[in-house]
């Protein structure tokens, strides 16, 4: 089968980063977590004191943004990538709701997305990959062979966040996480730059119902599909 670039875009809390990690393992491909980049960017920024309540030093954070290093590690025990930081791992620090609650407006910052954009289409070039984000169909990857757009309600998906952290320890108020849901969903879709929205070409998939093995199921049909043309 010829090598491809799978694209998989969607809302927040989707499952999208586990989907895409679960089926780049099953055909033997790269994956790569570009929300995980933007998260990264958002910790440094948290832990360098670049926010003041909800607003970002642009001027500092557009001189330092070539210093920003992002890169990810297998990790020899699960076989996942883990995500670095200027050489550190900083994979569980960047799930935190803190995190969260802030992503959104390092991602609609223009010089960040452009930053991030050509470090992951550099990454990209051998295809091969399965990348996940919110605009890697349609600016990223505008030629990606497999595109596929993920949705669920606000509520299901916060439902799943709110299990996630529960797993992890942590506190979790359900209110604030679905609040936290709405609010990421308009910011990303009302963005000036790569707003979240689906590629005309990129194949809908709603995975409000859908067991684990079901979706997998249905991902690997769809790549079988493009991949064997």
């Amino acid at each position: 089968m010829k090598k491809i670039t799978i694209a998989i875009d969607g809302f927040s809390s989707c499952g999208k980063s586990t989907m895409a990690k679960d089926l780049a393992h099953e055909i033997g491909y790269i994956y790569i977590d570009s929300g995980a980049m933007y998260r990264a960017v958002t910790l440094y920024c948290i832990e360098n004191g670049l926010f003041e309540g909800k607003s970002i030093d642009l001027e500092v954070l557009g001189r330092r943004i070539n210093d920003i290093n992002i890169s990810f590690e297998l990790d020899a025990e699960t076989g996942r990538p883990r995500t670095r930081l200027n050489g550190k791992d900083v994979e569980d620090r960047i799930r935190t709701m803190e995190v969260s609650s802030r992503v959104s407006i390092i991602a609609a910052i223009g010089f960040v997305r452009e930053a991030l954009v050509a470090q992951q289409q550099a990454m990209g070039k051998e295809k091969g990959i399965v990348m996940d984000g919110r605009d890697i169909g349609t600016t990223v990857f505008p030629d990606a062979e497999l595109k596929i757009f993920v949705t669920a309600s606000a509520e299901i998906r916060a439902e799943r966040r709110y299990k996630e952290l529960q797993e992890k320890g942590e506190k979790a108020d359900f209110a604030e996480i679905l609040a936290n849901v709405k609010e990421r969903d308009r910011i990303d879709q009302t963005r000036t730059v790569s707003p979240l929205r689906q590629a005309e070409d990129a194949i809908l998939l709603d995975n409000s119902n859908l067991s684990l093995s079901e979706q997998k199921a249905w991902l690997l049909e769809q790549y079988h599909k493009i991949a064997a043309l």
